[in-house]
């Protein structure tokens, strides 16, 4: 019985044991197992080991150097992002401006320098340009951030499989990391650099591995620059295109002569297909290839959804060919000439873009650039490496065409009508006779044509012959003139005074130094085809001299008032008018009966002019005129060889002849201005050497009218001459 009021001191559960009985035993508490000693490791566990180390350390460098990488690469991006200046600036980064050069019609004929035709965006450009150039060029453009790593895999397979090694070839590049390539990576070019803009600007585009990681944070800069229409706007404005013309804008007038905004699915594609080879591909280079390659860029645009099978079609039927002005590819010699005659900074050096208007006329120009081939491909042997140049000009010195050898596409040759400076040969006695005229002697006067021995001080005697070998004895001026007789021409130059020849033979325009000795009748002393055809042009207008001009006038791209203006290049008069009517009509009859009977024209056409041969054949010329245009041609070997069996006379004739048949064809008959021989003949039967009549009333030759006793003492003095 449990005692009241007292609380167990034993829990109520507990367990009692009966008596008699021991105690069960407590169970065990569990000890926590000891650790036992690691199994040693096998072979194969100690040969891992050094791998998975590396392993640990790999991937420790990897993510560190990853992180690394990754914050280099955004540093370089916000560099570059900052530095990147607006698009207007990056769309024109020429260090040159453009020439364009007009012919007298206003026609565009050639181009020079680097032709950017204005800003372009893509809203202003046709968008089949713009599918073209996507297609071609980079197919994932509006897919990827401005790095496309699957091309640049796939840009290394393919250059693997050519046989190239990875980083040759093809670089996978994007539009946006091309666009890098143009810019520089941001540096402009200047000449303190010590490279020219050439080489600078294929430096640039060295595809060498440190280049192509320098490309990757400022393509990525641009794309978070610009908007990828911007960024394709700038592609198509900086892509040079072959033959001057920078930017798309640019090519579609040079070589289609349309706005880049109307250009159909074949000029895109003849356009896009330029970028990879812009000088390989132009199609002034040639056609068919440029046509082949618009070809393939055709089928990318039709697999890729830009063309219709039926746009396809018609675009392969009627491929892209050139506009007539690109096309007809002439006057090349002449560009470079005026190029090279106007003012450095606004021509070959300029920073502007310059339109240059001219005196060429493309019709003569292909006339005379014909000429030369047809009587080359004729008469002169394939294996021939003789040369030729014509000039033809008007009579005030305005240039109408330039042909400065028989290569005549492109520019940049050696130009023989300018830079070529020769022996004239007789071509130049037209200026001794200019000079015995111009001192009253008359057309019908006579001079001995004998056997002539001169004293020259220094270099002993001196006997000139005539061609034939053969003297002709007395004869007039004309006849001495026309048959080129050099006794009687050498009798002349010395009874006028060398210096008073030389003295016409600079006022009209000879510049080279001149002989000095009785050889200087003859043609001994050098000048270049157009300075000779420049002096031509002063007799054919009446006796004044020209300088031969080829810029008529050179304004500012946007500007309306002209910087330069040249209307003319008629200068001081050199002899009387009267004494140029006699010549010209000397010159006639050496085209009717004498040495230049080979340039003599068709249908009645008057035509004067003069043959030259220099000695041992090096040379030969011919220059001559009608009533509207003068022409000079020269034959020769850019070696100095001696020609065989060519004179004056013959090809360079006969080149002449062709030239002027062209030029002249569909213009009316024009008198030349020459005397009236038969009216003007003197009635007195007995030949004079001097001509007793007044001077010409010219301020710089006029001499007062002579007196009866001068009269008289001219009278013996000429029957001195006579006798002798």
């Amino acid at each position: 019985m449990a005692r009241s009021g007292k609380t167990r001191l034993v829990a109520d559960k507990r367990r009692t044991t009966p008596r008699g009985e021991k105690p069960a035993a407590k169970p065990a508490r569990k000890r926590r197992a000891k650790p036992t000693a690691r199994k040693s490791r096998g072979l194969l566990g100690w040969l891992f080991l050094p791998f998975g180390l590396l392993i640990r350390l790999g991937w420790a460098l990897a993510w560190r150097g990853a992180a690394i990488a990754a914050a280099i690469l955004l540093a370089a991006t916000i560099y570059n992002y900052a530095r990147i200046p607006d698009m207007a600036t990056l769309s024109d980064g020429r260090a040159r401006g453009s020439v364009t050069l007009q012919d007298r019609e206003g026609q565009t004929f050639a181009w020079r320098g680097d032709n950017f035709a204005g800003l372009i965006t893509l809203d202003g450009v046709s968008t089949q340009l713009s599918n073209a150039v996507v297609a071609s060029e980079d197919k994932r453009f509006y897919k990827h951030f401005g790095v496309s790593p699957r091309g640049i895999v796939g840009a290394m397979r393919s250059n693997m499989q050519a046989g190239r090694g990875p980083f040759s070839g093809g670089g996978g590049s994007t539009i946006t990391q091309q666009v890098a390539k143009l810019l520089c990576l941001g540096q402009d070019w200047d000449q303190t650099l010590g490279m020219t803009e050439a080489q600078f600007e294929a430096d640039c585009r060295v595809g060498s591995v440190w280049r192509k990681l320098k490309e990757i944070p400022y393509a990525l800069a641009l794309e978070a620059k610009f908007t990828k229409d911007e960024i394709l706007a700038i592609y198509l404005n900086r892509a040079y295109l072959g033959a001057g013309a920078r930017g798309f804008a640019a090519a579609s007038q040079r070589y289609f002569g349309k706005s880049v905004a109307r250009l159909n699915p074949s000029e895109a594609a003849m356009l896009s297909g330029l970028l990879p080879a812009p000088s390989y591909y132009a199609p002034t280079n040639n056609l068919q290839r440029a046509q082949d390659r618009a070809e393939t860029v055709l089928r990318l645009m039709r697999e890729q959804g830009y063309l219709t099978s039926a746009e396809f079609a018609q675009a392969l039927e009627q491929p892209a060919t050139l506009s007539s002005a690109a096309g007809q590819d002439t006057g090349g010699y002449f560009a470079d000439w005026v190029m090279s005659a106007g003012p450095d900074f606004l021509t070959g050096e300029t920073t502007e873009d310059v339109l240059v208007r001219t005196t060429l006329d493309q019709r003569i120009q292909k006339a005379a650039e014909d000429a030369l081939a047809a009587v080359f491909e004729a008469s002169v042997s394939p294996e021939s490496e003789a040369q030729g140049a014509i000039v033809v000009m008007s009579a005030d010195g305005a240039v109408r065409a330039m042909v400065g050898g028989r290569d005549t596409r492109g520019g940049g040759q050696f130009n023989r009508a300018i830079q070529a400076v020769r022996q004239t040969g007789s071509s130049f006695k037209p200026f001794v006779y200019a000079a015995a005229l111009d001192l009253g002697m008359r057309f019908d006067d006579y001079i001995l044509d004998a056997p002539l021995t001169l004293n020259i001080p220094g270099s002993g005697a001196w006997s000139p012959e005539n061609y034939s070998r053969n003297y002709a004895g007395e004869v007039t001026l004309t006849d001495s003139l026309a048959r080129s007789l050099n006794t009687s021409t050498v009798r002349l130059s010395e009874q006028v005074g060398r210096d008073v020849v030389r003295k016409v033979a600079t006022d009209f325009g000879i510049n080279s130094d001149l002989a000095a000795g009785p050889a200087l009748a003859l043609g001994a002393s050098e000048s270049t085809l157009l300075e000779m055809t420049g002096a031509y042009a002063g007799i054919l207008n009446g006796g004044t001299s020209v300088t031969p001009y080829g810029l008529s006038s050179l304004t500012l791209r946007g500007d309306d008032v002209p910087l330069v203006d040249h209307e003319s290049g008629l200068g001081e008069r050199v002899i009387q008018e009267n004494a140029a009517r006699q010549l010209v009509y000397m010159m006639y009859q050496g085209v009717e009966r004498g040495t230049g009977k080979r340039a003599r024209l068709p249908d009645g056409r008057p035509a004067a002019g003069k043959t030259g041969t220099t000695s041992s054949y090096r040379d030969a010329w011919f220059i001559g005129f009608t009533g509207d245009y003068v022409a000079g041609v020269w034959m020769g070997y850019d070696d100095n060889s001696p020609l065989t069996g060519v004179t004056g006379g013959g090809l360079p004739a006969e080149i002449w002849r062709e030239t002027m048949v062209r030029v002249q064809e569909g213009l009316p008959v024009r008198p030349l201005p020459m005397i009236d021989a038969e009216a003007e003949a003197r009635p007195a039967p007995a030949p004079q050497v001097v001509q007793q009549r007044p001077a010409p009333q010219q301020p710089q030759h006029q001499q007062p009218q002579p007196d009866l006793a001068e009269r008289i003492l001219m009278d013996v003095l000429g029957g001195i001459f006579r006798r002798n």
